[in-house]
């Protein structure tokens, strides 16, 4: 089911390029490098769960690229345009071969599960 967003209709015209440009620069960055590696952890300073995530994955000897965007003190507005993009309300936002997985909890549950494997492997996600 998809996730219901504010139709373009609802939105006034004289606003919705502001809208569009909302901190462009940073979905742009993280959507490139979404495409450009399998796995991709997008976190934040003073936050344990980018820190986890990251663990476990070295732990299984999985590459992944980190991005990092401040810390609870700095940098949130433009970390909400990310929660905003994605609909994905925490830290880390975890992508595997494109698709978000969720956050660090996600990612041990997909590990646990051996889906994780089949995700890299290209195997579609099991429902």
């Amino acid at each position: 089911m998809p996730r219901k967003i504010l139709d373009d209709a609802a939105i006034h015209p004289a606003i919705r390029e502001a809208i569009s440009s909302h901190h462009r620069d940073i979905i742009e960055e993280v959507s490139a490098a979404i495409a450009a590696h399998p796995v991709v952890v997008v976190g934040m300073k003073q936050n344990p769960f980018p820190r986890r995530a990251c663990k476990r994955l070295r732990e299984k000897q999985i590459e992944f690229h980190y991005l990092e965007y401040g810390s609870y003190l700095n940098t949130w507005r433009r970390r909400n345009a990310l929660k905003m993009w994605t609909g994905w309300p925490t830290f880390p936002m975890i992508f595997v071969r494109g698709m978000l997985i969720g956050g660090a909890q996600d990612l041990e549950r997909l590990m646990a599960s051996g889906e994780l494997e089949r995700l890299l492997a290209g195997k579609e996600a099991q429902a």
